[in-house]
């Protein structure tokens, strides 16, 4: 696995837009620091500071920063895409073959690659969302501190899944731009079958099935959390309740999902005539 993982790194850091990427895709999680010290002027009457507000108060600091952390995850998707599309371009991929690689340990050299970086942003991420939350949260106990930590886990869970989907899109079509836009395709198409179903069928059959489709279960790991701040102001407001806690067969989709795409991203390696 480390020799894998290695040979992955070095490719990776040896081309200037992969190390500009990765660079960027690690620096961006800390705006949610900036997002905690926003400051908002309210027509000149007041000024409105997030921070007081209670919205980083522990367990929910856990699903705020990882919702908004995880709209960043765009930046090492191109760099996912890019591991396979320089590979086809710049023949590495027959090399690597021909020095001994196999195909199954390509695909895992990928994969343990993108486990790593995943990884790294869960912890910078969880040490974020506990800084921040020691800093402006009113429950210090032990026990409110590290409630809801299950969101650092789908975080993690959600980034390994999206770019397991940008690997196999990267080896399907072996070009970055078409990976990505792919990706868009994909988005638009499952809105498509959703509103197809909810015209058939009703609307929440049809969510019920969406929240099986690849784009949306990711994205399902981690909802929105701006209901559920809105409940906590509004705690009378029944028609703004709503489940956004993390379940175990949401994770149980995402990990199916993300086993299928690395499972048909090596078949189409083995398949193919390089």
């Amino acid at each position: 696995m480390l020799r894998l993982l290695n040979l992955e790194l070095q490719k990776l850091l040896l081309n200037r837009t992969s190390k500009i990427l990765i660079f960027v895709s690690f620096i961006l999680p800390f705006f949610v620091i900036l997002l905690s010290s926003l400051k908002i002027n309210v027509f000149g009457f007041f000024t409105l500071e997030l921070g007081e507000l209670g919205i980083f108060n522990f367990p929910m600091i856990w699903h705020l920063t990882t919702f908004f952390a995880s709209q960043f995850k765009f930046f090492f998707a191109i760099v996912v895409v890019s591991m396979i599309g320089n590979e086809y371009s710049n023949k590495t991929i027959k090399q690597n073959l021909i020095d001994g690689l196999s195909k199954k340990e390509f695909i895992l050299s990928k994969f343990y690659t993108i486990i790593f970086f995943s990884l790294v942003s869960t912890v910078l991420i969880g040490l974020i969302s506990l800084c921040i939350g020691l800093y402006y949260s009113s429950y210090t106990e032990v026990s409110i501190i590290f409630r809801e930590t299950e969101f650092i886990l789908a975080y993690f869970v959600k980034l390994i899944a999206f770019f397991s989907l940008c690997l196999f899109f990267g080896m399907l079509v072996k070009r970055s731009a078409f990976a990505l836009a792919f990706l868009f395709i994909l988005f638009i198409l499952e809105w498509i079958l959703f509103g197809l179903m909810a015209w058939k069928l009703n609307a929440d059959t049809a969510e019920k099935i969406q929240n099986f489709f690849p784009l949306k279960s990711i994205y399902k790991l981690i909802d929105q959390p701006f209901q559920r701040i809105a409940m906590t102001k509004f705690p009378d407001k029944a028609e703004i309740a709503y489940d956004y806690a993390v379940h175990w067969y949401e994770f149980a989709i995402v990990i199916a999902w993300t086993a299928l795409f690395i499972f048909l991203s090596y078949r189409l390696l083995k398949k193919r005539d390089l």
